[in-house]
Formats: C-alpha cells, sequence, structure tokens
C-alpha cells in the first residue's frame, strides 16, 4: 500500500482553514440517540453526553460531529423531536468548546437550526435529498459533506448491486460536489464521503476503502466513516464491541490512501495512528 501525500489542499470550517496534504482531522461521534447500533443510548441522557464530548476533546478530536437520529432502520424521529436532541447540544458545545462543530442531519431545517447555535459543518448521508439543504449551507457559509447513498437513510438495501461501485461512488460525488459549487458552496467547504456500509456489503464497503486513493484523487477533502461498522464485522465476524482494532486499521489505510477526516468513536486511538501516518507523509 502506497502513503498517498495529496498535492496542497485546504479545508474551511467556520473562520479556520486546515492544511490537510498530510496531516488528517478526527472527527469525535456524538450521538444523541436511543438506538445507535453502537453504544445505544450511551450518550442520549444530558450528562453523559457533555461527559462523552469532554472525554473527546481531551483525546484530542479536532471536531465533534452531533447525531439525533440513527442512519439505519428504526423508530420514527420526528423534525421537531431531533431539533430537541440536537440543537441545545449544539448550542452548549460551542459555549463550552473553542472547535468545529458537525451536525449529523439530512434535514435542510436541522441544520439551518444548528448553524444558528454554532456549528459549521452540515454531515448529510441522504447526498442532500433534501432541496434546501445546499442553500440553508451556503447561506450560513457552512461545510457540508456529500456522501454517498443508494437509496435513502432510515430505508433497509440489505442486497444492493453496482456493476463499478467505485465509479459508481465517484460519479455520484463529483455530482453532489457541482451541486454544492453551484449552490454558492465555495471548494474549500465540500468534503466528500464515500459512504461505506450506506447500501453497500461488506464487500463493496471494503473495495470503496480499498480505493480511497482514487476517491481522493477527486480533490476534495475525503471522509471515511469506517469505525465499528457492519462490514468491519462482517470481515472479521466480530460484534460491535470488538471492532476497536479493526476500525483503527481501516483508519490507517484510509488516512495512508488520502483520506483527511476520520470519523471515529476511538478519538485517542485514531489521533496515535493519524501522527504516525502524518511523520510518514511529511518524510515524503
Amino acid at each position: 500500500m502506497n502513503v498517498v501525500r495529496l498535492p496542497a489542499l485546504t479545508l474551511t470550517m467556520g473562520d479556520q482553514s486546515f492544511d490537510v496534504a498530510t496531516r488528517a482531522l478526527v472527527m469525535g461521534i456524538l450521538n444523541r440517540t436511543k438506538d445507535s447500533f453502537f453504544a445505544p443510548a450511551a450518550t442520549f441522557a444530558w450528562d453523559d453526553f457533555f461527559r462523552r464530548a469532554e472525554q473527546l476533546v481531551e483525546d484530542g478530536a479536532d471536531l465533534l460531529d452531533v447525531g439525533g437520529v440513527k442512519a439505519g432502520p428504526g423508530e420514527e424521529v420526528t423534525e421537531q423531536e431531533e431539533l430537541e436532541r440536537v440543537v441545545p447540544a449544539i448550542a452548549e458545545l460551542r459555549r463550552r468548546f473553542d472547535l468545529p462543530l458537525s451536525i449529523d442531519t439530512w434535514r435542510a431545517s436541522v441544520a439551518q437550526a444548528c448553524f444558528e447555535e454554532g456549528a459549521s459543518v452540515g454531515n448529510d448521508i441522504s447526498g442532500f435529498a433534501d432541496p434546501d439543504y445546499l442553500l440553508v449551507a451556503a447561506k450560513a457559509k457552512a461545510t457540508v459533506v456529500a456522501t454517498h447513498i443508494r437509496l435513502r437513510p432510515r430505508v433497509a438495501d440489505p442486497d444492493p448491486h453496482y456493476d463499478d461501485v467505485t465509479a459508481t461512488v465517484k460519479d455520484f460525488l463529483v455530482q453532489r460536489r457541482q451541486w454544492a459549487l453551484d449552490a454558492g458552496i465555495s471548494a474549500d467547504r465540500i468534503v466528500l464521503d464515500a459512504g461505506l456500509d450506506l447500501g453497500k456489503t461488506a464487500a463493496q464497503s471494503l473495495q470503496l476503502l480499498r480505493d480511497s486513493d482514487a476517491l481522493a484523487a477527486l480533490g476534495s477533502p475525503l471522509l471515511l466513516s469506517a469505525s465499528n461498522k457492519t462490514f468491519l464485522g462482517v470481515m472479521f465476524k466480530s460484534e460491535v464491541g470488538e471492532r476497536r482494532v479493526a476500525s483503527l486499521d481501516a483508519a490507517a489505510i484510509g488516512i495512508a490512501s488520502g483520506c483527511r477526516i476520520v470519523r471515529v468513536h476511538d478519538v485517542a486511538g485514531s489521533v496515535r495512528v493519524r501522527d504516525v501516518i502524518e511523520r510518514l507523509l511529511e518524510v515524503r
């Protein structure tokens, strides 16, 4: 495996700009959900949520990603309930910490409310299915994450087929990036995500991880969200709580192949992985 040093590449979030040619950013996951696939409801209570946030920041997170609805099938979460879960969380995190905050939502109304409270990133796993999403983000001067998904969030997709999964994902991401540019979002505020496990089999997700260098070559910062995911469980026949090492290995492969944000549960371990690969890239 080659270690990929990207050409000059800047990522802007809020009023902060980051040189990500050699240094990846570690995004800590904060779920205000009752049914997350990983440690369900572990951070739903406010005390648990903010205790976890403090730990992620102490462990070296570069940014935090807050979500109020899980991606997979489950009980309905109304727009109002999602707002109640995440807007106060963003407001309090903004008060406590001086680092970029991301809102993991596919609803434009939720993104807008969170941007108003200090979030600077809209992490949308639907691929901008809400027609107002990019308009809201552009008005707020927010960064957006364009994620590939075959169907839509909350819908099971047990048997997805692609003639060439990497080519399909590349075309999708290029199109969504153009949508963002056309909406007035600058190139340094657009992030791409292959969407591992989102309408992909374990083999397809693994292929996309292996092809991270081809996706990074599209020229936008590439986000990797592989932490504790199903494809790792299938590969290693492991339950969710047994995937820590595999998740760190995936982060290492992703960063070495050009991913420049890793969205993770284990921030401390991922920071160590990131720092080692950064040294290798600097030497090159």
